[in-house]
Parts: structure tokens; C-alpha cells; sequence
């Protein structure tokens, strides 16, 4: 690594040090954009840390890619502040902040080749021409770009052109980087490539990226903190992994991978346990949780993967145990998901939801529709959603 680039992780890590004690890097207050009558971002407040990677997640429409153009200072917003490093960025323009942006269509220059794109933004800031190639020749090196610097767009793969799209962001040696859906045009193996990449790269030099995509799996993969977006209002922001475990919300518990939502109310609570009078299926035992109090409605998330399903389960091992039949599957690959009607005392009731990974060698399935199966899980698995 150069010396020039050196000096930049050096300074951004002394900044990610000082930032622990003292504001958030990048803070949003109360923020709302109107589009005609459609409220794109609605009253968003966020803090974002220095050195994280923090992805706004949400569907199509949810109001990320809003909140990021505003944040990189390409749409006003109607109320609220944007504070970078405690100052607001109202009347400072675009190009004048210190955030990039790197776009999902990369938006190169077709008649540049990938030296000239990722030189072109030093040269509209002025940077003495002798400066401009050792900075090129950096963020090229960084990028994995070397024997492609004299290319143009048109000549390069997919996964090259957000490379070198990633490299004219970083040439300014911006505090944020915004990234919005880069991933979105590449297959399935390159995405997941490029993941590692970007991972890696944030590591090494530790700038803060602000990541938007739709894809619930590229959010968990790639995060520090993720933040649920639902038609402009903010459902959860949380670890990856709390998200997942401990959704805030049904759209979040829906949203984020397959989840079985138990429409249910407390019954009773004792030694830490909540026994649940669940809609459609026999009582369940559930882990207490602080404040839900006899009478609280609410869903019971339960994902696939925490529900056991056999011909056969010793009704011991686990506190929620119920027969039932397969009505349908689904075959992925590494595992396959099985949907199952659970029998009550007063007959069939509600379906459930059951992964099992396919880790016998020459079996695609292990129960075929109509199959009588038993599905179990503990107590203290899943979480409790006050609605």
C-alpha cells in the first residue's frame, strides 16, 4: 500500500478512535422529502457511526434511495437536518460534501477509460496534475484495477465497472461513501464476490459506507447495523443478527427471511415462562418477556429453522410438541422447507412452517405431501410481538 494511501486509513482510524467518545459521524434529524403527494421519507431519524457499514433495507419504493440522494445533497429535503460531523449540511452543495456517491448503473463515462473516470473528480476539484496519477494510480491499486486502467467502460465486466465506479468515489478520499443497490445488475456468484470485496475493502480502510439494497440477504452479509424502511418511516434499526432473531414489527418479522407469525394473547405467566392461547393451534410456552403482562395480544415469531419436524418426536425433549401433515414443500438446495398442517383437539388448525437441511447424500426431500410428521420447538425460541 502507498504512502498517500496510508495516510488515509491512518486518518480515518484515528477518526473511527475519537469518533467512540464523542457524536455520531452522520446524524439525521426528523427528516421528511414530499414528492407530490407521495411522503417519500417520513420524520427519519438516524445516527451513523464512523467505520460502519450501515444499510438501509426495505422494498421497492421504502424511501432508502430518497434518504440517500438526500444525504448526498442531490434532492432537498422539506424538514429536518442533515449533521456531518456536527454541521449541517443545508446550504452546502453536492460536490462540496465530503460524501460519494457510487450509483447501481455505476454511471461511468463511456468515452473515458477507467483511469480518466476515476481522475475526473480530482480534476474538477483542482488537484495539482502531478498529484492527480499518484492518487489514480492508489485507488486503481486498491481496487484490484491495475491492468485495466487504460480500458473503457464497455470493455470490462460487470463486477469491474462497480469496481472502478467504487474507485472514482473513493479518489476524493471522502468521510462517507453511499452506495445505492451497486449489487442489483450483477448474477448471483459475483454479488456474493463482491460482498467479500466490499467488506474487505471497508475494513482496510475503514471509511463509513451508507448502503441501500432490497436484498434482506445482502443486508444481514454485509452490515454493521441495518435499518428497516417501510414506506418512508423507519420499522427497527438493530444488529443484523437482532433483526433477524428479534424483530420490532410483523413487516420486519415478514420481511426478513421466512417467518412463522402466531397470531396469539398471554394467557398466564410462571417461572419465566408465558404460556401463550395461540389462533388456530393448541397453547404454546414461550420465554417471558419483560412488560408482556395476562392479556397482551400480540404474534409469536418462530423461524423455520427452530421448528424440528420427524415421522417421530419424544414429546420430552421439547416444550411445544404437535402432529400434523405435510400439505407442500419447497426444494432450495441446501435445505427444504416444509409446510405443515398442525392437528389441535378440535381438529385441523393453522399451518407451520419447517426447514430441514438436505445433508443425506441423494435425497432431495425427506417427507412427501400427506406425510403424518411431529414438528417440536423450545420455549425460548422465538419472540414475542406486542401489536
Amino acid at each position: 500500500m502507498s504512502a498517500g494511501l496510508w495516510l488515509f486509513v491512518y486518518l480515518h482510524r484515528l477518526t473511527r478512535e475519537h469518533k467512540k467518545n464523542s457524536m455520531a459521524l452522520l446524524e439525521i434529524r426528523n427528516v421528511t422529502r414530499r414528492v407530490g403527494n407521495l411522503v417519500a421519507v417520513d420524520g427519519v431519524s438516524l445516527d451513523i457511526e464512523a467505520s460502519e457499514i450501515f444499510t438501509l433495507l426495505g422494498p421497492s419504493a421504502c424511501g432508502s434511495s430518497a434518504l440517500l440522494r438526500i444525504i448526498a445533497g442531490f434532492d432537498a429535503l422539506d424538514k429536518g437536518q442533515i449533521l456531518l460531523e456536527g454541521e449541517d449540511q443545508f446550504d452546502i452543495a453536492p460536490e462540496a460534501r465530503c460524501v460519494h456517491m457510487v450509483f447501481r448503473n455505476c454511471a461511468l463515462f463511456p468515452h473515458m477509460t477507467v483511469e480518466n473516470n476515476v481522475a475526473f473528480p480530482l480534476r474538477m476539484s483542482g488537484i495539482a496534475v502531478a498529484d492527480i496519477q499518484v492518487r489514480v494510480n492508489e485507488a486503481v491499486e486498491m481496487m484490484r484495477l491495475g491492468g485495466s486502467g487504460k480500458r473503457f467502460p464497455n470493455q470490462l465486466s460487470g463486477a469491474q465497472r462497480q469496481r472502478a465506479a467504487i474507485a472514482r468515489a473513493l479518489v476524493n478520499r471522502p468521510r462517507i461513501l453511499l452506495l445505492d443497490d451497486p449489487l442489483a445488475a450483477l448474477d448471483a456468484q459475483l454479488r456474493e464476490q463482491m460482498q467479500i470485496e466490499l467488506i474487505n475493502l471497508q475494513r482496510e480502510i475503514g471509511i463509513t459506507f451508507v448502503y441501500v439494497t432490497h436484498d434482506q440477504g445482502e443486508a444481514l452479509a454485509l452490515s454493521h447495523r441495518v435499518a428497516v424502511m417501510n414506506h418512508g418511516k423507519i420499522e427497527q434499526v438493530d444488529e443484523p443478527s437482532k433483526i433477524y432473531a428479534f424483530p420490532a414489527s410483523r413487516f420486519v418479522a415478514e420481511f426478513i427471511g421466512d417467518c412463522n407469525l402466531f397470531e396469539c394473547r398471554v394467557r398466564s405467566m410462571n417461572m419465566g415462562r408465558m404460556r401463550l392461547e395461540a389462533k388456530g393451534c393448541d397453547d404454546i410456552s414461550a420465554l417471558t418477556e419483560s412488560g408482556k403482562m395476562p392479556g397482551t395480544k400480540g404474534l409469536l415469531a418462530i423461524r423455520p429453522e427452530q421448528v424440528r419436524i420427524d415421522r417421530k418426536i419424544d414429546a420430552h425433549e421439547e416444550e411445544n410438541h404437535f402432529k400434523g401433515k405435510v400439505t407442500d414443500y419447497l426444494y432450495r438446495g441446501d435445505a427444504t422447507l416444509y409446510d405443515i398442517e398442525l392437528a389441535t383437539e378440535d381438529g385441523p388448525g393453522r399451518n407451520i412452517q419447517a426447514a430441514l437441511a438436505n445433508s443425506r447424500a441423494g435425497r432431495a426431500h425427506f417427507f412427501d405431501v400427506g406425510d403424518a410428521v411431529e414438528v417440536a420447538w423450545r420455549h425460548d425460541m422465538g419472540h414475542f410481538i406486542e401489536e
